[in-house]
């Protein structure tokens, strides 16, 4: 009923060699995606692996990792259209009316942020009162949180300021309303 020893011999041999084949194998896999690996040089926006051509153009050369460049479609083989040309029918374009009402929701969408940003803006400043806000009973315990609670109130009301203006510049960037 024992094993013979031979066997369990055997057996361990195997289990080793699997041990050493596996990372073997997986290393050799690997191996030809490193050695593929060329010298990629930047020129401006543009990448390229001519070294000739990066010499040429005064590329600088990547180094410290992987560049993955993916290729834009490239137009039909037929004459491109003029810059002033039509769109083609693949790029519908909204009627003017169409064009009108997301305008004018757009802005009326705005206006609304503006009047909520402006009434939230008026509280802020009622609440900081030039840098003295109230007291309340945790202000009265502790002066350094008075102090921390007026800084947070005025970045508050600055931070409000700047949205304000945001929006403001939104607006203006929209077209006149046709009243």
């Amino acid at each position: 009923m024992d094993t013979p020893p031979s066997a369990l011999h055997a057996s361990a041999r195997g289990n080793r060699m699997e041990k050493t084949l596996i990372p073997l194998l997986l290393v050799s896999a690997m191996l030809p995606a490193a050695l593929a690996q060329e010298r990629i040089y930047r020129c401006g926006s543009e990448y390229t692996n001519n070294a000739a051509q990066a010499k040429e153009r005064g590329c600088k050369l990547m180094e410290g990792g992987n560049v993955t460049v993916v290729q834009g479609s490239r137009p039909a083989s037929g004459a491109a259209p003029a810059a002033g040309a039509a769109p083609s029918p693949a790029t519908p374009r909204t009627g003017s009316s169409d064009q009108k009402a997301r305008d004018a929701d757009m802005r009326a969408i705005l206006e609304s942020e503006l009047r909520k940003a402006e009434a939230r803006h008026a509280e802020l400043l009622k609440e900081y009162s030039d840098g003295n806000p109230e007291r309340n009973a945790i202000d009265l315990r502790n002066p350094q949180r008075r102090q921390e609670r007026s800084d947070e109130l005025k970045a508050s009301v600055a931070r409000s300021e700047s949205d304000i203006a945001g929006i403001k510049r939104e607006i203006a960037r929209l077209p006149a309303a046709a009243d």
